[in-house]
């Protein structure tokens, strides 16, 4: 019977004992910071109110304090009151656009937004042309756009910056001048159709056919 020989247990001696150790309680932190920077570079941090927004969010355009100019003809007695009529049915806030100062003659101007859709009412009450290629200055061209829209007849003239807005089937003329900028023109106009129906009087003269009931 052959006795297996067992190998010798080797004792450490206290050096490499107290080296050893020392490696454990170093490794242990270090592995600790290591695993915590991975963790705060891949998860998301919550939210922080005061945190910077990042270079990909979108800031609304900040609205100038200051009034928006806008001409203010003098008016007739009588379309004074309308048009006083018309500016106390507009809206203090155009959807999301802040209302801001005018100029000049609150009582038939108003505006909303940067860059600013402005209203101005009381304004030269446009007259159609006679013939197709015009006849006079400042007629409205026959194949003009007319938009029919929630009761009331809008002349549509676009421009390089703005398109405007004119009724064409009121006793009172209410303009509406919308920047390029903003999406469908003629539904912001439109916005403005119900406060002109309350308060000017329709007429028949002189309306385009296509905006004849």
């Amino acid at each position: 019977m052959v006795d297996l020989e067992k190998p010798p247990v080797r004792t450490p001696d206290r050096a490499t004992r107290g080296a050893a150790l020392w490696a454990t309680l170093i490794a242990v932190p270090v592995a600790l910071i290591v695993g915590l920077v991975v963790f705060w570079k891949i998860v998301p941090q919550g939210t922080d109110k005061n945190a910077e927004p990042g270079a990909s969010a979108t800031a609304a355009a900040a609205v100038p304090s200051t009034p928006v100019q806008m001409a203010a003809p003098k008016l007739s007695e009588r379309t004074t009151q309308v048009c006083l009529a018309v500016t106390s049915q507009l809206p203090t806030t155009l959807r999301d656009l802040p209302g801001r100062r005018v100029s000049a003659g609150f009582e038939q101007n108003a505006a909303w937004g940067e860059p600013p859709i402005t209203v101005a009412c009381g304004v030269t009450p446009p007259t159609m042309c006679e013939r197709i290629d015009g006849g006079r200055p400042g007629c409205v061209p026959l194949d003009a756009t007319m938009l029919a829209m929630n009761g009331v007849c809008w002349w549509a003239k676009e421009g390089p910056a703005s398109d405007v807005f004119t009724t064409m089937d009121r006793e009172v003329a209410v303009q509406v001048t919308v920047p390029g900028s903003y999406s469908s023109t003629g539904q912001w106009a439109n916005e403005f159709s119900d406060a002109v129906v309350k308060t000017v009087k329709s007429k028949t003269d002189g309306v385009p056919s296509g905006c004849k009931g």
